[in-house]
């Protein structure tokens, strides 16, 4: 039964991931939101949270494979949860303080070496300070802190609780 319920929230888990990715794409395709260079690293980082979730959920390795699944997750959520938090800062700070210019993460990528694209995406730019779309008064960035913090949180479940707890013991009674 632990392994069971151990693949079913991993999936679970995948698919929160997938359906939020899902939703930011639809946001940028079908409502014009052209995602900045920090929204575009936090689509990245939830789709390797996601995939490694659904590998996971597929692979159902043993204690050993889930742990290491976990720290994956644990990394890549809270590098994200980073992202999102100074993206949620620079829509809190003064646009006159920003850089104007906002670059495709893609160009970025293929004209500038590793350093640089990694110091310009964490500075961020105007266009990562706008809030141009929001749910409940909740800011997009917002729901992906949230949404990180909470794989932060389930990674943490399964590298210190889930694995900790004594297996239940087969009696053997045969009544």
């Amino acid at each position: 039964m632990h392994l069971a319920r151990t693949r079913s929230l991993f999936f679970l888990a995948f698919l929160a991931c997938a359906l939020i990715v899902g939703v930011a794409v639809y946001l940028q395709h079908y409502l014009g939101s052209f995602p900045c260079p920090l929204c575009q690293a936090q689509r990245v980082l939830l789709s390797i949270c996601s995939a490694a979730c659904l590998i996971a959920a597929l692979h159902a390795p043993g204690n050993t494979g889930w742990r290491v699944y976990s720290g994956l997750i644990l990394a890549v959520s809270l590098t994200g949860a980073a992202v999102a938090a100074r993206q949620v800062w620079l829509q809190g700070a003064p646009a006159e303080n920003l850089d104007a210019c906002a670059q495709n993460l893609l160009f970025l990528l293929d004209t500038q070496p590793w350093l640089k694209v990694f110091s310009l995406v964490i500075a961020g730019n105007a266009g990562c300070s706008e809030i141009n779309w929001s749910l409940f008064g909740i800011s997009l960035p917002e729901w992906s802190l949230l949404a990180f913090s909470g794989m932060t949180l389930f990674a943490l479940y399964y590298l210190f609780v889930e694995f900790r707890r004594p297996k239940p013991m087969n009696t053997g009674n045969a009544d």
